[in-house]
């Protein structure tokens, strides 16, 4: 669990497994998912193909990226190990750009991806005013780049964690107001 110091160094993460362990790792289960993932996110090539290498590379950036941000968040010197995989990855090859009328076009192969994926993480790693934090709610281990104006934000997304939160807590009021009214009756 976090504690409630203020000091980042005496602080420790909520998440005690790699994200593979955890529900939103397992979102990424076969070298299918990876693709659909891939073609998904704005930005990046439409189709790659993911065979069992290039899979097994795309966890294990993951999981170095995932060990190095809560690294930040919590104040602690980097993961060699974790810096070894990300700058292996960053120094694969580069995607190829192409400005059109249409904006921008990225395209390449998976390698490419996730060089492509390990060198943006090293920007907002490198970024000392970069605000990464851990999601607030409890059971959720997402690190998060937190762009709120003031840097308040709690959780890693509203969609999910957010309304979990808040819908726990208007129910916790209305235990605590009936339980008051049941009282007074």
């Amino acid at each position: 669990m976090v504690t409630n110091s203020s000091s980042p160094s005496n602080r420790q993460s909520k998440a005690s497994e790699p994200v593979g362990g955890s529900p939103a790792g397992r979102l990424l289960a076969a070298p299918a998912d990876l693709e659909r993932w891939v073609a998904a996110c704005d930005g990046l090539p439409d189709r790659v193909t993911a065979d069992s290498t290039t899979f097994e590379s795309a966890l294990s950036l993951r999981e170095a990226t995932y060990r190095l941000a809560l690294d930040r968040v919590l104040a602690r010197p980097f993961d060699p190990g974790s810096l070894e995989i990300v700058n292996a990855m960053a120094a694969g090859p580069v995607p190829t750009v192409e400005l059109g009328d249409a904006g921008l076009r990225m395209s390449g192969d998976l390698r490419a991806v996730l060089s492509h994926i390990a060198r943006s993480g090293i920007v907002v790693l490198a970024d000392a005013d970069a605000h990464l934090k851990e999601c607030g709610r409890a059971g959720c281990t997402r690190v998060y780049l937190d762009r709120s104006r003031g840097a308040r934000r709690t959780w890693c997304g509203m969609d999910e964690c957010g309304n979990r939160v808040k819908a726990a807590a208007y129910r916790a009021r209305r235990r605590a107001s009936a339980t008051a009214e049941g009282r007074g009756a």
